[in-house]
């Protein structure tokens, strides 16, 4: 495929540039301008503003298989990063559709306008279907998304500028999107036409390492009854320990996990060593292999969507989860005292895993369901159980 030509006539206002030197073209909306990024393909059938605002997904250009996106508008709820001002997620978006007015008594604004707000450079009026095929078949490509409403476009220089960006592999992007500072979290999930509560405290206080947390997994947390204190992730294994957590949450986030392992693993291993429940997310799983001494790797095309089948060994149940991870742990990698206790049904890659003997494990898929479905909210409540079950061991010790 060297150029895929618009449905209509009317000369493209954005272009997507491969670093193979594919050109797609397309109609602009959001914000103008041109962004290097990895283009990967998302499944799900809602949560379009959740799958953007995800900061898992910076330094990503997001194609959506569901060709009507922006039906819904866009609201001052359903976001997921922790600091919207700083626009952690998705760089770009892409569209099949245009993007309509919207219907739902939620919206406070039409898509387009929330894209130009929150700096996301997007396209619409290309087959998604054969940019994911081309994904598919080729893996996730480095790409250069650009905008400009007169379709003022110097081909070739975006051309070098897709074929020059280096890509995620070996880029920390943690340190981009986490907090700037710690901070109390009492917001608790979303309730039908009531919006969201508050938890004014709780006799659990976790801890959670920010790599780019979503804001659903901390409303989980916070509807358990538990404490939490959101801290940047540079945080220190001192600084944490001096804050005398019950328990360490390790957040989702982007970039490659070895990459930003290279401070934080060092950490994950001394609040391990110290004996303190451990509950790891996608990246914070990944991160978690790393200190146990597995490794990560590079997937072809990554996993993006809300409908994907994972089997917990534990229960012996099957689950639909949702996935946003472009990295994998090797489960060849895990040493013996390392139990695989989730899996794939799709392509048989770890999706989970716990430290024999210790209460320490850890998922890839999000457990929090923003967009996606809740099976596996089970996850936050197992993490709760353990630490009170450690408590009791303790109190036990004493007497």
């Amino acid at each position: 495929m060297n150029e895929t030509l618009p449905w209509s006539k009317m000369p493209p206002t954005a272009l997507l540039v491969l670093a193979d030197g594919t050109v797609i073209e397309g109609f602009g909306l959001g914000a103008e301008g041109a962004v290097e990024a990895e283009v990967c393909f998302n499944t799900a059938l809602t949560g379009y503003q959740e799958i953007l605002t995800d900061p898992s997904y910076a330094g990503q250009i997001v194609t959506f298989t569901f060709p009507h996106i922006g039906n819904v508008g866009a609201n001052l709820e359903d976001i997921e990063d922790l600091a919207p001002a700083r626009r952690a997620g998705a760089v770009g978006a892409i569209f099949k559709a245009e993007v309509t007015e919207p219907s739902s008594y939620r919206a406070n604004e039409h898509l387009d306008q929330w894209l130009k707000a929150r700096g996301i450079v997007s396209l619409s009026g290309i087959d998604t279907r054969a940019l994911t095929a081309l994904i598919r078949e080729k893996g996730l490509q480095n790409a250069v998304i650009a905008h400009d409403r007169n379709g003022a476009f110097d081909r070739e220089a975006l051309k070098a500028r897709a074929a020059a960006w280096a890509g995620l592999e070996n880029a920390d992007l943690a340190t981009d999107v986490t907090c700037g500072q710690s901070l109390a979290w009492r917001e608790t999930p979303w309730v039908w036409n009531e919006g969201h509560g508050e938890n004014a405290g709780g006799d659990i206080h976790i801890v959670a390492l920010d790599f780019g947390v979503k804001r659903n997994i901390l409303r989980l947390f916070s509807g358990l009854g538990a404490k939490v204190t959101v801290v940047p992730a540079t945080t220190s294994a001192e600084d944490v320990l001096g804050m005398r957590p019950d328990g360490v949450f390790l957040s989702n986030g982007p970039g490659d996990p070895a990459a930003t392992g290279a401070y934080a693993v060092a950490t994950i291993r001394a609040l391990i060593d110290a004996g303190l429940p451990v509950f790891g997310i996608c990246l914070g799983h990944q991160m978690l292999a790393l200190a146990l001494g597995g490794r990560t790797v590079k997937m072809h095309q990554g996993h993006h969507g809300a409908n994907h089948p994972v089997k917990d060994h534990t229960t012996g149940k099957v689950e639909i989860v949702s996935m946003n991870h472009g990295f994998a742990v090797d489960p060849q990698s895990l040493p013996g005292d390392v139990e695989q206790t989730h899996v794939s049904l799709f392509d048989g890659s770890n999706c989970g895993l716990r430290l024999k003997g210790k209460p320490v494990f850890s998922v890839q898929h999000h457990p929090e369901a923003s967009p996606g479905p809740q099976d596996s909210h089970y996850l936050f409540r197992r993490f709760i159980n353990m630490i009170r079950e450690k408590r009791g061991e303790e109190a036990m010790a004493e007497r």
